[in-house]
């Protein structure tokens, strides 16, 4: 229904890697506002210049968060239409799926189920998941921390802001792609900031709590 909060998430078959190079995580990140149209698939990319001159959607979803790795991802979505959410992850995961088939000849298919969809109801889920997801990206960086916590949150932080596969940048003021997620909406819903998110983070990270029932 309008209004719902999501977490989806999904990975490659067998834990294989889904993003091979930097093409396949911008035809991913293109998808994710290319799909994102009530009336079918934008048609934006010419193959070269991707986020140039981008046409306005009639949203199915609001992005909050989203999060790329090489053998996974994690979105974080509002529902603007009703079945919105559903509709855009089912097209998000068919177009990725057709492109990287069609580049590497093969056939069937790329990740290990259907996505994970898990509807945001409990207050912890509400606070904890906008940082779990801006968060996943560091185990590329700090391997198990999500075991041991982090040696140096600056370094981490540092870390984060320059990975360029994640809406965190832009939430830090860094301008990435800042046309795939809606940050007003998500700062009104959290009663937050800019400024007061990133501090939140930040000590979220240093007091890192062990999660459950998160899905991926």
């Amino acid at each position: 229904m309008v209004g719902d909060l999501s977490h989806v998430c999904n990975r490659g078959i067998a834990k294989g890697k889904i993003f091979l190079c930097d093409d396949y995580y911008l035809r991913f990140v293109e998808g994710l506002y290319r799909f994102n149209n009530l009336s079918g698939a934008i048609r934006v990319s010419d193959g070269h210049n991707i986020f140039t001159d981008l046409p306005a959607q009639e949203k199915l979803v609001d992005i909050f968060k989203w999060s790329l790795l090489p053998n996974h991802y994690h979105l974080f979505l509002y529902e603007q239409v009703d079945g919105g959410i559903t509709e855009f992850v089912k097209r998000v995961g068919n177009g990725f799926t057709k492109y990287f088939n069609i580049r590497n000849e093969r056939s069937g298919y790329l990740f290990q189920n259907a996505a994970k969809i898990v509807s945001v109801t409990t207050d912890k889920h509400f606070l904890y998941l906008p940082f779990y997801i801006d968060l996943n990206p560091v185990e590329l960086f700090e391997p198990r921390w999500e075991e041991t916590g982090v040696k140096n949150v600056k370094k981490v932080m540092d870390f984060l802001i320059s990975y360029r596969w994640s809406s965190y940048a832009d939430y830090a003021g860094r301008r990435n792609f800042p046309w795939i997620i809606n940050k007003g909406l998500f700062y009104r819903l959290f009663d937050t900031n800019e400024v007061r998110y990133q501090q939140e983070i930040v000590e979220w990270l240093k007091n890192y709590p062990v999660l459950s029932n998160l899905p991926c």
